[in-house]
């Protein structure tokens, strides 16, 4: 259920208003909603970077203004620095950044002195976020604090590539290694399940001279949950809002974004969590990505996004914080009220659910720790408070959306004997 002013214990600081900053051409971005309507209902001034003025987020009632900035994510630096300081400009006023992506996250932390003036975000060690945004930085970084992941190589060569294929066990994973290349020369459509010695070679030869890949341990689904975890850590990275959910339904299937979820409460998975980034000093808002396996019994940090990921409005606690409000909250000197998570609630991403839906009926999978009854549901896109998001998502996604997500399931589906999604 959305919150509305009224119903929360707490005022935000209406004075403070908060920018949407995303690098890339994705303008049917369900988080980028969300956040606009989480702040804008308790009255704070909201701003967002659209691709045009006909995206969802630009349509929402509770945006003040649409700053149209095309862009790819692969510009360089100093030029997303500079305009992101002439929308500074033309807010007037200091405002909370809300990066809701890998590359706007990296961004901030790394020019913090350039934005500090204009801006308010949380202070972090520059070169945290790119490094846990980095499959190998992260893998890295979890071995050194003794928190489980998947067993992962990172070939340099295609020589590397065949001395792993002849010692791998079948199926394995292959990732994109670093956040940046993804876009710029991605070798893999996001995460790629590989069946096959010859699959990965014959995959190999398109990677170049120096692959840009992780190529990690398969966790089998069928011996698998994910679980999400979803916080915000104040400048001594002690949690001010924690969260823990099960991911029941993602799309590509077991391999992409969230599209249906529940709040499960995993004391444990939070601890880990807790600990984790304490160890490493990370301040800001987190999206982990774990999965248990049963296997073994350990959770298994599969991604570390270093910014709000787009299903956040799963979580919200008896308060009314989210971990968009807490972070506003937190940076505008205010407390963060405490409170349990709304355990059982649910959250379905209303236009890649349905494929998910009919693709995970196919595969068997189940989701033991998901609720057999959901206390709640929080819909990504429509909203009776603030319906035209929704409307102007159908308008750009049915024929667009409808053939990309064919080329997903088309791709997935070669894949079960070469690079399926994982």
């Amino acid at each position: 259920m959305a919150s509305s002013t009224s119903s929360v214990p707490f005022r935000a600081d209406r004075e403070v208003p908060g920018l949407i900053v995303k690098f890339g051409d994705y303008p049917l971005h369900h988080g980028g909603v969300g956040a606009i309507r989480s702040l804008g209902r308790l009255g704070v001034p909201m701003y967002a970077i659209t691709e045009d003025r006909y995206t969802p987020a630009a349509a929402s009632r509770y945006l003040k203004k649409a700053f149209v900035w095309p862009t790819t994510g692969t510009e360089d630096p100093a030029h997303l620095v500079e305009g992101l300081l002439g929308v500074g400009r033309r807010i007037g006023r200091p405002t909370v950044l809300v990066p809701t992506d890998e590359e706007a996250a990296v961004l901030i932390a790394e020019h913090q002195d350039e934005l500090a003036g204009s801006f308010l975000f949380p202070r972090v060690d520059p070169a945290l976020p790119r490094r846990l945004a980095s499959k190998q930085g992260l893998h890295e970084l979890c071995v050194e604090h003794g928190i489980p992941s998947p067993t992962a190589a990172f070939p340099q060569s295609y020589d590397d590539i065949v001395t792993f294929a002849e010692k791998a066990r079948f199926p394995v994973v292959a990732k994109n290694r670093e956040a940046f290349l993804r876009r710029k020369q991605p070798a893999v459509n996001g995460t790629t399940r590989i069946g096959t010695r010859e699959g990965l070679l014959r995959l190999a030869r398109d990677w170049g001279e120096h692959p840009g890949v992780i190529l990690q341990e398969y966790l089998p689904r069928e011996e698998a949950e994910d679980w999400i975890v979803h916080a915000y850590f104040d400048q001594d990275s002690t949690p001010l809002a924690m969260f823990t959910g099960v991911k029941v339904r993602s799309w590509p299937p077991h391999a992409g974004m969230t599209a249906n979820a529940y709040v499960v409460d995993n004391p444990e998975l939070a601890d880990i969590a807790a600990r984790f980034i304490k160890q490493i000093g990370f301040t800001g808002v987190i999206d982990l990505d774990l999965r248990f396996d049963r296997r073994d019994g350990q959770y298994k940090l599969l991604d570390f996004n270093p910014r709000m990921g787009a299903q956040f409005r799963l979580f919200e606690n008896e308060s009314g914080v989210d971990v968009v409000r807490a972070m506003h909250l937190d940076l505008t000197g205010r407390t963060v009220p405490e409170g349990e998570q709304r355990a059982g609630h649910r959250y379905i991403v209303e236009n890649i659910d349905l494929p998910a839906l009919l693709a995970y009926r196919r595969s068997g999978y189940t989701t033991p720790h998901a609720p057999a009854k959901a206390s709640g549901t929080e819909l990504a896109w429509l909203a009776g408070d603030d319906p035209l998001p929704f409307l102007t998502m159908l308008a750009r996604f049915v024929r667009p959306g409808a053939k990309h997500l064919y080329q997903l399931w088309r791709t997935n589906r070669r894949g079960r004997t070469t690079s399926s999604g994982g």
